[in-house]
């Protein structure tokens, strides 16, 4: 399974980050974020090797970085004429999750929802929902291969209404391979929600049951969340479930111009 989504560019990096797969899981510095090639040590991985993907991708992320290094990359990746887009890093360990995620999955969800299982959801038709459910509400998507874990654990949640019908999504993997000290630390994302059921609280459930397959599914010993400073409905989301802002690390994606990659 390897059907991609989205528009050429996304598509494109969701088949170069397949084809990688193998140098990012045993490269010092590399890191998989799923949608484009990565980074969560640029001294140790290298500028040139940076560089040279970017010149050829046109998009690169610097996933779990100090952000006391930001001002350096910012002025490396300008010096090349890439800007850096960036969001804040909110970081929890699965004792800290714990007590919040466990109150919000004991309320439930209302009666006209129910969360599909783990097999309907990989199943050929329904992942192709899932994609498309993320790229109509502004995600960029992964692919197919990376949704049902084929690069690595992974997990997926979603809700359907009364009809069948995605009402809300998320998904987990690790994006940090054996060289790096947040190897242990799932990333949890693609969380969405559709525009007739927000106010709800689905994404609040979508996001913590995510967040309890990552621990007790995956072996999670710390999770990780990414979120726009602008984006104050993620955040409060997020914060929800326990996890708080790591004012000392960042996420960035480095692109040549245009609108963010994704939200």
């Amino acid at each position: 399974m390897s059907e991609y989504f989205g528009t050429e560019q996304q598509k494109k990096m969701q088949a170069r980050v397949e084809s990688a797969a193998e140098w990012i899981s045993q490269t010092p510095g590399a890191c998989n974020p799923g949608r484009f090639m990565g980074t969560d040590d640029p001294g140790l991985l290298g500028w040139s090797t940076i560089f040279e993907t970017l010149e050829n991708d046109g998009i690169y992320s610097f996933q779990l970085v100090r952000s006391n290094e930001l001002e350096d990359i910012t002025r490396k990746l300008a010096e090349h004429r890439y800007r850096i887009d960036l969001w804040d890093v909110f970081v929890a360990t699965s004792a800290q999750v714990k007590p919040a995620v466990l109150n919000i999955l004991g309320n439930g969800l209302p009666d006209e929802f129910r969360i599909i299982s783990a097999s309907e959801i990989t199943e050929h038709n329904n992942i192709l929902k899932f994609q498309s459910f993320l790229a109509t509400n502004g995600i960029a998507p992964f692919s197919a291969s990376m949704l049902a874990g084929e690069y690595g654990p992974a997990t997926s949640v979603a809700i359907a209404d009364k009809a069948g019908e995605l009402a809300a999504v998320a998904h987990g993997y690790f994006p940090h391979n054996k060289h790096s000290p947040h190897c242990q630390n799932a990333w949890c994302g693609l969380v969405a929600v559709s525009p007739e059921y927000r106010g709800k609280s689905l994404g609040k459930f979508v996001n913590a049951r995510l967040i309890a397959n990552c621990i007790d599914d995956l072996g999670a010993k710390m999770v990780h969340q990414y979120v726009a400073s602008s984006n104050v409905v993620s955040r409060k989301m997020v914060q929800s479930s326990g996890l708080m802002l790591e004012p000392d690390l960042s996420c960035g994606l480095a692109v040549s111009g245009g609108e963010r990659f994704t939200r």
